[in-house]
């Protein structure tokens, strides 16, 4: 068997990011020939990964890029804030989200088979979970194509907890920033009124008539009632009919309407948003990572 030196463990942590104790056991395993080492820490990646695979990734960061005429918005998830907080998972975040913006696959499937250097995003993900411990994921994104005369405005709240990007003719990029920022506190649900689908304002028209008429009032104003409790409803969910977080005398729509604009499109993502989340002790976590 061959002898494992110092330096060759030194040199295969570089390249794999692995601690010292996996490198040297993949050498010895692979009798010296980094190639094989590197592989054979490949492997081992994948089955770590595979065990991992019905564990629960609800922590994580989302990311905004652009790329010329394009913009994308990713949300990579981990298991604890612990790990979606150090340097190997930005990075990877970063990465995935670098080339999703260039590549503009149709899904996560085709940008998990992405290349990079040699390598795909899923083996990317794949040597992260090695690294850290946990499971990750590439949960979600989107990609957006504007024209010229269109700019992205982008905002990461909390280090990218709530990630938020937004589409808009006719304005500069501060005007789009100040919405994606108003995306980000509000959580509209559609770009304006129109989006809205119908049976949604159906349901909600029938429900509000029921509520004013098992509240007393005379059918005769019932139903001026119910537009007027509609529009409120709208103003909460549609974008553009949204209070303007910083200028309460103006909705969304009116503040890019006076600035030359016109809405185009907008994602908003929250970490986590819909993952049935595990409850964990706080002391296990952290001997978990220790270990």
């Amino acid at each position: 068997m061959a002898k494992i030196t110092a330096a060759q463990v030194k040199e295969l942590r570089e390249k794999t990011s692995v601690g010292m104790m996996d490198a040297k056991k993949a050498l010895v395993a692979s009798d010296g020939d980094e190639k094989k080492a590197i592989e054979y820490l490949r492997e081992k990646g994948i089955a770590k990964a595979e065990k991992k695979s019905d564990r629960v990734a609800a922590a994580g960061l989302t990311r905004v890029v652009t790329h010329g005429n394009d913009a994308a918005i990713v949300e990579v998830n981990a298991e604890t804030d612990f790990v979606s907080g150090n340097d190997d998972f930005k990075n990877l975040i970063d990465l995935i989200s670098a080339k999703i913006v260039e590549a503009k696959p149709a899904d996560v499937e085709a940008a998990l088979a992405l290349d990079v250097d040699g390598e795909t995003i899923n083996d990317k993900i794949i040597n992260t979970t090695q690294i850290t411990g946990e499971k990750i994921t590439l949960r979600r994104f989107v990609v957006l194509s504007k024209a010229d005369d269109e700019s992205f405005g982008h905002y990461l709240h909390n280090q990218g907890l709530i990630g938020a990007l937004v589409q808009i003719q006719g304005v500069d990029e501060t005007v789009a920033k100040h919405v994606a920022m108003h995306i980000a506190a509000t959580k509209p649900e559609y770009l304006d009124r129109n989006e809205v689908p119908q049976d949604r304002l159906e349901a909600e028209r029938e429900n509000l008539k029921k509520e004013a008429l098992q509240e007393g009032k005379p059918e005769n104003i019932v139903e001026k009632m119910v537009e007027g409790r509609l529009n409120k409803f709208l103003s909460e969910i549609s974008l553009a009919d949204q209070e303007f977080v910083m200028d309460s005398d103006k909705t969304v729509g009116e503040f890019v309407k006076e600035n030359g604009g016109s809405l185009k499109a907008f994602v908003r993502y929250e970490v986590g948003e819909g993952i049935e989340k595990q409850e964990t002790n706080f002391v296990d976590e952290v001997n978990s990572q220790i270990k």
